[in-house]
């Protein structure tokens, strides 16, 4: 029982100290101004990818959402969507996360592979928000919609994703073996 409750305690404490890292690892970014909306290149995605990569997708998950859920809900310009972020973050980490869990991750294609995926999962998911949102929500035509998102939103994604893949996944493999050491590698937390 009173292992049990030590591994809990110990998920919990991984989840918060990572959410408070994509929170914090968020702030430092650069801001894109654009007449159409906000962008900005983050390092909060790096976090993202990183927590799913070494802590599986759940917690990865977790951590990826309530960061970046919090981040949104500190900005007036992202708050009323902050759900939404929290949501597209979880399924990044949680993609990158499950899937590096099942891939040979003693090779360096498993932890890319992943990478990857969770990236392409979020900016499929952004995209496809800031598309509907432009439609519905703006009430702009399908193809200006289609073209704000496209000459402003998504060449931000993709260097946010290529920064995160690159950086994440380097990150990973550096701290595999001292997590490994400290009990902290995934199968410690499922």
């Amino acid at each position: 029982m009173e292992q049990k409750n030590s591994l809990a305690v110990r998920r919990l404490a991984v989840v918060g100290m990572l959410a408070a890292m994509v929170f914090i690892f968020t702030y430092i970014g650069i801001d894109i101004p654009s007449p159409l909306g906000k962008a900005k290149v983050h390092m909060g995605n790096v976090m993202c990818l990183l927590s799913g990569l070494l802590f599986g997708g759940v917690p990865g998950g977790l951590a990826a959402g309530i960061g970046s859920g919090l981040f949104d809900l500190m900005d007036p310009a992202w708050a009323p969507e902050f759900w939404i972020t929290a949501i597209n973050k979880f399924a990044m980490a949680f993609v990158a996360g499950t899937l590096a869990k099942k891939l040979p991750v003693n090779r360096h294609a498993g932890y890319w592979v992943a990478g990857v995926a969770g990236a392409v999962s979020y900016c499929v998911l952004y995209v496809s928000k800031n598309i509907l949102s432009g439609h519905f929500i703006k009430g702009f035509s399908w193809n200006v919609a289609i073209l704000e998102t496209v000459t402003v939103k998504l060449p931000v994604t993709l260097v946010n994703a290529l920064i995160a893949v690159v950086c994440s996944v380097l990150l990973a493999e550096a701290l595999r073996p001292a997590l490994k050491r400290a009990g902290l590698f995934r199968g410690a937390l499922t």
